[in-house]
């Protein structure tokens, strides 16, 4: 075990005291004390001796004590250095208005240093954001910026461990017999889908997220019934031009009984992941987690219309993303649609927001 350093303590500086004015050395004095020859010189430096002075042949300065002590204490409150990211600051500024967009930290200091790569003074880590987040003072203030991050609580609830009585989906395809080229994300047009239910399961919108671009539509519900599911995925599928919209990934949920009659509708093959492997569906699964930003769990989702969510998709394909080099969904789908200039355009807007 390495040793534990303690700084000198009032008697300790007093015996200094009392054994240089009687002429003991410092290595004396160390051995008396039990401390390192170096912590002496160093104490004797900073409070007392005066090297500059002896070697130009003036009086050095005798060693106080109590002057040391009082220094050290100075010392000790004060800090080696003052924090970058200060609430008084316009790069706090800056940081929360970006919060306030339900970006994460990350995100944030990822475009900040996309949107100022000469400026160090507008660098800072998402490490950095969450511990001046954190070390706020209790109150509603802290209360205020922990409710700005994604995952604000701190508890989780067990999932029920049940078994499944709700039947089994008809001519369910295999995600496991899925073409490679999707497991691959190289190419765009391979959907990922999921409902996001409100208050009481009794409202839900649909969530359609590209495996590659992470591009995010949504999906008005009138309810939770299957002929709701298929009335709008079609919607939110049938503007996609058709060689983007080759395939979709959902979960065994009932509202997806009519599968087949959305394939004949929209031309995508639906695929579905094994029972309780939400991880073969990653990308849809992280982008609800997003969504629950805007959609805490227990909303009543009816009355939001389509313009409402057409507005949040708006907001989450124009935000940064770490698995895209802090580039943003709809900037990824144009240039995977070959449309570089609309991308490169899209891309200079945002970084001058």
């Amino acid at each position: 075990m390495g040793s534990r350093y303690s700084q000198l303590c009032a008697e300790e500086r007093g015996t200094i005291l009392a054994l240089l004015s009687r002429g003991v050395s410092q290595r004396e004095i160390a051995r008396t004390l039990g401390r390192a020859s170096s912590t002496i010189s160093r104490e004797l430096r900073r409070n007392g001796l005066r090297r500059r002075g002896a070697r130009m042949g003036r009086p050095t300065r005798p060693y106080d004590a109590i002057r040391a002590g009082r220094r050290a204490n100075r010392l000790r409150c004060k800090p080696r250095r003052e924090r970058k990211l200060r609430f008084d600051t316009p790069l706090w500024a800056r940081v929360r208005e970006l919060l306030g967009r339900r970006w994460s930290p990350q995100e944030v200091a990822r475009t900040l240093r996309r949107q100022h790569p000469d400026d160090p003074d507008w660098h800072v880590s998402h490490e950095t954001i969450y511990t001046a987040i954190y070390a706020a003072p209790r109150g509603s203030i802290r209360r205020e910026l922990v409710a700005l991050l994604r995952q604000h609580k701190c508890a989780r609830r067990p999932r029920g461990q049940g078994a499944n009585r709700r039947g089994q989906l008809e001519d369910a395809v295999s995600i496991h017999v899925r073409p490679p080229e999707v497991q691959a994300r190289l190419v765009p047009g391979h959907w990922e889908g999921d409902f996001i239910k409100g208050t009481r399961n009794q409202s839900a919108i649909g969530v359609l997220v590209c495996r590659k671009t992470l591009l995010v539509r949504l999906a008005r519900m009138e309810d939770c019934s299957a002929a709701a599911a298929l009335n709008g995925f079609h919607q939110a599928l049938a503007p996609v031009p058709p060689e983007l919209r080759k395939t979709l990934t959902y979960d065994r949920g009932k509202e997806m009984a009519q599968h087949r009659r959305l394939t004949e509708m929209t031309g995508t093959a639906v695929y579905f992941a094994d029972p309780h492997s939400p991880w073969q569906r990653g990308i849809c699964e992280n982008t609800n987690g997003l969504l629950r930003q805007y959609f805490p769990k227990g909303t009543d989702l009816s009355a939001l219309t389509q313009d409402d969510l057409n507005a949040v998709a708006w907001e989450m394909n124009t935000r940064p993303r770490r698995s895209l080099g802090y580039h943003c969904p709809a900037e990824m789908f144009l240039r995977a649609c070959g449309l570089d200039t609309l991308a490169q355009q899209l891309d200079d807007n945002l970084l001058h927001l």
